[in-house]
C-alpha cells in the first residue's frame, strides 16, 4: 500500500482525496467525543432493555422496570378525582345558594361547569356563551325563563320543548298566518320595532298596537316586556333571538320557529347540573 500523503503545514496524513489540488486532513475525532458517543450506545441499550421501546405486532416490549405511562396518566387522574371527591360530595348536597356562597366551592363549581360547557353546550351557545341566530346570549341579561340560580337550573336541567323530559319548560307561539290579515300582520311588526327603532311606516304602528294589545299582550305583556313564566321575550329591549327588523318579525308573527334545548339532568347528573348552573350565573347575567 503506497503510504499515505501528509500535509506540509500540519504534519497530518490526509484522506487521499485531491479536489482541484485541495486534499482533506484525515484529522482524528477528539476522544471526549467518541466516548460520549459510545456512552450513548451503552445508554440506548440499558433503556431498551429496561423500558418499553421495541414495538411488536400488537404491543411493544414491556420492560425490565414494567414502566407504563399509560398506568402512570391512570394514577395521576385517579389521585386528581380523589382530590375533587370532597368539593363533588358538598356540591351534591348542598343547595345552590349555599354552593354560591361559598368562595372554593363556588370557584370550583365555576371552573367544572366551565369544562361541561366547552363539551356539551358551546356547540350551540358558543364557546363565549355569546350564542347566535336562535340560540340565547348567557352572557347578557335578558332571560326567557329567568337569570336566577333556581331558574337557570331548571332549564338546563328540563330542557326546553324536550318531549323526552316531562319537567321541560313549554312555551308556543302560535302561527298567526290565517288568524291575523297581511296587513295587521305588518302593523304589528310596526308597531314591535317602533319600540326599539324607527319603523319603516309609522302610519302602522298606532293600528300595530291594538292588535298587538289584542293578540300578543296576554304573552307578552301590555308594555311588550315579556313574560318569564310563559317564556314570551321582551320585545322592548332590542335584542333578538330569531332575528331583528320589521322583516323577521312578519316572518316569526306569521310561521313562528321554536327551538329545542335537550335537558342535561339525566344525561350529565345533578352534580354537573350545579356546576353548569354557577358556571352561567358567574357569566355576568346571572341574577
Amino acid at each position: 500500500m503506497a503510504d499515505k500523503h501528509v500535509d506540509d503545514v500540519s504534519g497530518v496524513e490526509t484522506t487521499g482525496h485531491v479536489w482541484d489540488g485541495i486534499r482533506e486532513l484525515d484529522t482524528p475525532m477528539p476522544r471526549w467525543w467518541l466516548l460520549t458517543f459510545y456512552a450513548t450506545i451503552v445508554w440506548a441499550v440499558i433503556y431498551a432493555i429496561a423500558y418499553p421501546s421495541i414495538p411488536l405486532v400488537r404491543e411493544a416490549t414491556r420492560g425490565w422496570l414494567g414502566y407504563s405511562s399509560r398506568a402512570e396518566l391512570t394514577h395521576d387522574v385517579e389521585k386528581a378525582k380523589a382530590g375533587q371527591t370532597v368539593y363533588l360530595d358538598k356540591i351534591a348536597t348542598l343547595p345552590l345558594a349555599e354552593i354560591d356562597a361559598d368562595p372554593q366551592l363556588r370557584q370550583f363549581a365555576i371552573s367544572g361547569g366551565a369544562s361541561a360547557f366547552k363539551v356539551n353546550c358551546a356547540p350551540c351557545h358558543g364557546s363565549g356563551a355569546a350564542g347566535g341566530p336562535g340560540f340565547p346570549n348567557l352572557n347578557d341579561d335578558d332571560w326567557l325563563w329567568g337569570g336566577n340560580l333556581d331558574a337557570i337550573h331548571q332549564t338546563i336541567a328540563h330542557g326546553v320543548r324536550y318531549d323526552a323530559d316531562p319537567d321541560t319548560r313549554v312555551s308556543e307561539m302560535p302561527a298567526f298566518q290565517g288568524v291575523l290579515e297581511p296587513k295587521q300582520i305588518r302593523e304589528v311588526a310596526a308597531y314591535v320595532v317602533s319600540l326599539t327603532a324607527k319603523p319603516s311606516d309609522p302610519a302602522l304602528v298606532e293600528p300595530g298596537k291594538q292588535v298587538f294589545a289584542d293578540n300578543c299582550a296576554s304573552c307578552h305583556g301590555e308594555d311588550a316586556k315579556g313574560n318569564r313564566d310563559m317564556g314570551a321575550p321582551d320585545l322592548a329591549d332590542a335584542i333578538w333571538l330569531k332575528g331583528s327588523g320589521e322583516d323577521a318579525i312578519v316572518r316569526q308573527v306569521s310561521s313562528p320557529r321554536h327551538g329545542v334545548m335537550p335537558a342535561w339532568g339525566a344525561r350529565l347528573g345533578d352534580t354537573t347540573v350545579k356546576q353548569l348552573t354557577i358556571f352561567v350565573h358567574s357569566l355576568g347575567g346571572g341574577e
